[in-house]
């Protein structure tokens, strides 16, 4: 079952950048005391990710951050080499922090893996945007496979 609106995060490992150095992060130390528009994508590189999920949060970081969003960051099963790269590749800058989920440990925590399999990329995370305030999920859309309707950043920002 996937989490609910008004449930604390899972306390999971990722991975991230700071100041170019890639290191672990817990979930519990990463959301403490911030309110952080999160969105997750099915995979970095892919075609509807860069195309028509990503450019969204891009142009409307520092709208999100003006509207009380203390950092925008980004979710991936993919390392965090890939996901750091698949961000500069898309001129990211220092708008979005990478969350890498490399073994689908918070797609899973969540209940929000997709098996792609099917398509050759084995298990996923559903593509989804939340709004997580010190710790605990305020909004949550999730978007069927392929869609980027619930989960874009012009969506997102009416739940801050």
């Amino acid at each position: 079952m996937a989490i609910q609106v008004g449930e604390k995060l899972p306390n999971v490992k990722l991975q991230t950048v700071r100041d170019g150095v890639f290191e672990s992060v817990w979930t519990e130390d990463f959301f403490k005391g911030k309110t952080v528009v999160l969105f997750a994508v099915p995979g970095a590189f892919t075609s509807v990710c860069s195309d028509h999920h990503l450019p969204g949060y891009i142009e409307l970081a520092d709208y999100l951050k003006s509207r009380g969003a203390d950092v925008v960051a980004c979710t991936a099963v993919n390392d965090v080499e890939v996901l750091t790269a698949w961000l500069k590749a898309q001129r990211v800058g220092d708008k979005i922090v990478p969350l890498a989920d490399g073994n689908g440990d918070l797609a899973r925590a969540l209940g929000l893996e997709l098996d792609a399999r099917g398509f050759g990329m084995g298990i996923r995370s559903q593509r989804y945007a939340a709004v997580v305030k010190d710790g605990v999920l305020t909004a949550l859309n999730v978007d069927a496979p392929g869609e980027v309707a619930r989960s874009s950043a012009a969506v997102i920002l009416q739940s801050l």
